[in-house]
């Protein structure tokens, strides 16, 4: 299995060979909780996510990733930004592409579905909104909750 590996403003990290736009989808349910997958690639939580593929749209991305990570069906309802920053390089061991970061993250609902593990994901589960914070991950995804949590100045670019 290929591991992922996020280097952060690191002069050791590997020089980016690659730009694949991705989104991520925060998720809420009825009553606001975040849909999370405990990702099977580098062990941290995250937003349900992934590459947009050529043909599809950046909303039909998320909505096929989210189905496809998590068994959640849901509707895009809004924007937390645009993420940017080339000091974040993300290593795929696999195949030892080297990718700069480019990620745009939705917001969604819920509309169907349960909670269902895949390649990707060892475990997904819905998080209230005063705990997500707590769990282990990367720190370019804390960054984005803590965008959306807070509400302000969305969207988010850079």
């Amino acid at each position: 299995m290929s591991r992922r590996i996020d280097y952060h403003d690191d002069p050791g990290a590997p020089t980016p060979n690659s730009m694949v736009p991705s989104v991520n989808a925060v998720v809420t349910n009825d009553v606001g909780d975040i849909l999370m997958i405990h990702r099977t690639d580098n062990d941290n939580w995250a937003l349900p996510g992934g590459a947009i593929d050529l043909g599809e749209s950046v909303p039909q991305a998320a909505v096929r990733e989210t189905a496809e990570e998590t068994g959640i069906t849901c509707e895009i309802v809004g924007m937390v930004g645009i993420y940017t920053d080339p000091r974040h390089v993300i290593l795929y061991t696999s195949n030892g592409e080297a990718r700069q970061e480019f990620s745009i993250v939705l917001t969604a609902r819920a509309v169907g579905g349960s909670p269902t593990t895949s390649s990707e994901s060892r475990e997904v589960r819905w998080v209230p909104r005063e705990d997500v914070l707590s769990l282990p991950m990367d720190r370019a995804m804390r960054m984005r909750i803590e965008h959306y949590l807070k509400g302000t100045d969305l969207p988010h670019i850079g």
